[in-house]
């Protein structure tokens, strides 16, 4: 069987690192992807879709990538089922990233480099 999927998007927000309590990193970040057709008023409607990337491929997306960086991430679908607080059960399907890449680095140099610019300026 097999359970792969490749999405191509940007990042809706900075990427921030998170640990597990046995010290594994990894990130959580909703990948805006556009669909292939035009809805009824002729503009390409957005998803926004949850991924979950582990380990050095986690700290790797804190370090290079912000808010509007273009990425493929390629990995496997999984769904969890969880009871929340009002006792209702709760499924949440998010795209587990066993790949990602980054697409458009240079632009996400240059505002680096525009930023570390703007902190060595004396006042």
């Amino acid at each position: 069987m097999l359970n792969q999927v490749t999405l191509i998007g940007r990042l809706t927000k900075d990427p921030e690192l998170m640990f597990t309590n046995s010290g594994v990193a990894y990130v959580k970040l909703f990948l805006a992807v556009q669909r292939p057709f035009k809805n009824n008023e002729g503009v390409n409607d957005v998803d926004f879709i949850p991924c979950i990337i582990w380990r050095k491929r986690a700290e790797n997306t804190v370090n290079y990538c912000r808010k509007g960086s273009l990425v493929s991430v390629t990995g496997r679908i999984q769904i969890r089922q969880f009871t929340n607080k009002d006792d209702e059960r709760v499924f949440m399907t998010e795209v587990v990233g066993e790949d990602l890449r980054f697409l458009k680095l240079e632009s996400n140099r240059r505002r680096q480099d525009q930023e570390e610019a703007k902190t060595e300026q004396p006042s």
